[in-house]
């Protein structure tokens, strides 16, 4: 590939250099999100702000750690999650915001994807439509574990990834309103828990690329249960998260030096 950034190693979108990360790195959309997550890193640095892309490297338990946020979307997740691994990465855990579909699941729950739905463009570019997006295990079962002591109320399961923000609000607005709607049904039936934009891609790269990738999401309310008159909280703390995937890490650097 054609070398863009003017220097060896310098990945030309995220802007840092093998050694600058961890391997162990946290991918929340939100550029802004980043401090407040590298926060809960033990001597936590500004390495990178390039684009949607910034970036601190800090320690957990004495393994370097960092976190570099995505933008919104399977396009910009992908490339964070190529140079990331270029750059010696090799566990993810994309950390964000979701919306129900599930009716159990409701505004401040934790969701922690099993698979996703590929209901996005970025993974056909990397795998036949029939492979699955699938997170690695162990990073689920450290997401769970987590979930599970820190007596936050979770869901597992799998959650549906799309292009259109507003495709999936208003699909009713749009020319292909009539497929929007069927194959919003046909999720709801069966059982998916939340939509999102990015574990889709992100589970497939993860594949392609051979590391390990995880999901867990703060849900910020259900349109299901709006729209049935149902009890529908909105919330837009991710804490809660956050300090899931923060766990989430510490379990999988212990269990990897084991």
């Amino acid at each position: 590939m054609q070398n863009y950034s003017g220097e060896e190693g310098l990945q030309y979108h995220i802007q840092t250099r093998p050694g600058d990360v961890g391997r162990y790195v946290i991918m929340p959309g939100d550029p802004k999100r980043c401090e407040k997550i590298a926060a809960h890193f033990d001597n936590p640095v500004l390495i990178a702000d390039s684009r949607e892309y910034v970036t601190y490297t800090g320690y957990l338990d004495g393994e370097k750690v960092s976190v570099t946020s995505t933008g919104i979307g399977g396009p910009s997740a992908s490339i964070a999650m190529e140079e990331l691994a270029k750059c010696g990465a090799d566990t993810f855990i994309r950390i964000g915001t979701c919306g129900g579909i599930d009716l159990d699941v409701m505004g401040g729950d934790v969701v922690v994807a099993t698979g996703a739905i590929r209901m996005e463009g970025t993974s056909k570019e990397y795998a036949p439509i029939e492979f699955p997006a699938v997170a690695d295990l162990d990073v689920v079962n450290a997401l769970v574990s987590s979930c599970k002591e820190l007596g936050f109320k979770y869901h597992t399961g799998v959650v549906q990834c799309k292009d259109a923000f507003y495709g999936q609000h208003d699909p009713q607005l749009m020319p292909v309103s009539y497929e929007l709607l069927n194959k919003w049904e046909a999720w709801k039936r069966l059982g998916t828990k939340a939509s999102e934009m990015e574990s889709a891609a992100l589970f497939i790269v993860a594949s392609t690329l051979h590391v390990r990738c995880g999901s867990c999401f703060l849900v910020m309310g259900n349109q299901e249960r709006n729209a049935l008159g149902m009890e529908n909280p909105i919330v837009h703390d991710t804490e809660e998260a956050i300090t899931v995937a923060v766990e989430a890490i510490r379990k999988l650097i212990k269990a990897d030096k084991e």
